[in-house]
């Protein structure tokens, strides 16, 4: 991906942006398809898992003279005890890898100089469908 639009998506250089997912042509993460279950007896049944190159991020920088991007993630879970653990983990991805970046919203279009794009207000009827 271009590295100056990368910066203007980002907010700029050695700057922190905000939630986005990073997709890499790397196979980086592993995703369960559904979540863990505990079946009776306590045998432990685990959810399938999948490689992807789709990384959630809370927030990315761009180091644009180092050609890297940090992506940063935070998670938390209870243990046995109830009580609850912050994770943070911080994945330094080399650019030249960077395939796209997802944001929520359109709000994003505005670094780049576009407006917010049209929403479709066509009404899709299927045959045999309950219209009313």
């Amino acid at each position: 991906m271009n590295v100056g639009l990368l910066e203007r998506l980002l907010g700029g250089d050695r700057v922190w942006s905000g939630p986005c997912a990073v997709v890499l042509d790397a196979d980086a993460m592993l995703i369960s398809s559904g979540p863990d279950t505990i079946l009776g007896g306590g045998i432990k049944s685990y959810a399938p898992r999948y490689s992807t190159g789709r990384l959630e991020a809370d927030t990315c920088c761009l180091l644009k003279t180092e050609g890297a991007m940090l992506i940063a993630r935070q998670t938390s879970h209870k243990d046995g005890t109830g009580a609850e653990h912050l994770r943070q983990t911080v994945t330094v991805a080399d650019i030249d890898h960077v395939v796209a970046v997802e944001f929520a919203g359109t709000d994003i279009t505005q670094s780049v100089g576009l407006p917010a794009p049209p929403v479709s207000k066509r009404t899709e009827y299927r045959p045999g469908m309950l219209v009313g």
